[in-house]
């Protein structure tokens, strides 16, 4: 079974936010990691790009296939993981932690996202 932290809020796409105030960072589940295997690549938004939550917003490419990146919130992009460009694989080791993806400052809290229970029921 996958790893769900408490406190982190989900997306049925499986991408997971936590907040500080108006600023949400942003990476995959630790259960998506592991449905797509070794990460070789991340395709991510730039820094001051829009984001609209549920579309799509970057790739991750693995050596099983190519996915695609869901925003799970709406907002600006202030921070992207840079870290990725040379060790992609961060999101495989510690998707919760050095593996995130993006940092967006939101407008308004999304009211869509589920807790650690609520997509914990999904994954059953």
């Amino acid at each position: 079974m996958s790893s769900i932290p408490e406190g982190l809020q989900y997306t049925k796409e499986h991408e997971w936010v936590s907040s500080t105030g108006n600023l949400y960072t942003m990476g995959i589940t630790d259960f998506a990691q592991g449905a797509l295997g070794d990460i070789v690549y991340v395709q991510l938004p730039k820094v001051g790009e829009t984001l609209t939550a549920g579309k799509v917003c970057g790739e991750i490419e693995s050596t099983k296939s190519v996915s695609e990146i869901f925003a799970a919130v709406s907002g600006v992009v202030s921070e992207i993981n840079a870290a990725l460009s040379q060790t992609p694989e961060l999101v495989n080791s510690d998707p919760y932690g050095a593996g995130w993806l993006v940092k967006v400052e939101v407008s308004a809290a999304p009211s869509d996202l589920l807790d650690a229970a609520g997509y914990g029921q999904i994954m059953a």
